[in-house]
């Protein structure tokens, strides 16, 4: 089936991907920076130092603004029985189960103390979790996701944030995944139906005209 030029058809009548805004509070989430993403040895390995780096950039940025910033974690039990079905679809999570250094944060992006960390054994942040209360008790409208990867965790999450009532903005270039195929492909259907996607550079711009 050949429906011409992809963006031109999404285009069509304006019948996709309107602007959601920023809210009035955001919250950064961090979605699992694990080290299961960033080091050769891992079979989730994303080849992405690229992200990592964006990632930081907007961890201190968002620090900085006094923003709420949580992350998330997976966590498994030894034999992967709290991850159900999606444990045995995807065999290489066996790197988050209980004390694998894979399921440790990455350095660069590892949680303060004083900031939330939620823990998850499935694809959403939100699902199993706290975490929609968490950011209802914080005041929150608005929640900026970023991570790994973006054709799983990131795209479930930003979904599950429309669906709870919260506007999701992606962080393009803060979110990364092992092929760039899954990656933009997530990216474009994010934008044209459940999220704003933005690079950090038009999310740093947007907030600073917010306030102006």
């Amino acid at each position: 089936m050949n429906h011409g030029d992809l963006a031109a058809n999404y285009a069509a009548a304006n019948a996709f991907g309107a602007p959601l805004g920023t809210g009035e509070r955001q919250a950064l989430l961090m979605v699992d920076f694990a080290m299961a993403y960033f080091d050769p040895a891992s079979p989730l390995y994303a080849h992405t130092p690229e992200v990592l780096a964006c990632a930081r950039e907007l961890l201190d940025w968002a620090r900085g603004r006094g923003m709420p910033v949580l992350h998330t974690r997976v966590e498994y039990d030894l034999r992967g029985r709290n991850g159900g079905h999606f444990f045995r679809k995807i065999p290489a999570l066996k790197v988050f189960c209980v004390g694998n250094p894979f399921g440790e944060f990455a350095p660069e992006v590892a949680p303060l103390s004083t900031e939330d960390v939620v823990t998850k054994q499935y694809a959403s942040a939100f699902f199993g979790t706290s975490l929609a209360s968490t950011l209802r008790a914080l005041g929150v409208d608005c929640v900026i996701v970023a991570g790994m990867s973006t054709s799983g965790c990131v795209r479930a999450t930003a979904l599950d944030a429309l669906q709870h009532g919260f506007i999701p903005i992606v962080v393009a270039d803060a979110s990364g995944d092992r092929h760039e195929q899954p990656h933009h492909a997530s990216l474009f259907d994010l934008q044209a139906k459940y999220a704003d996607v933005m690079s950090l550079a038009e999310l740093k711009e947007r907030l600073r005209a917010q306030t102006r």
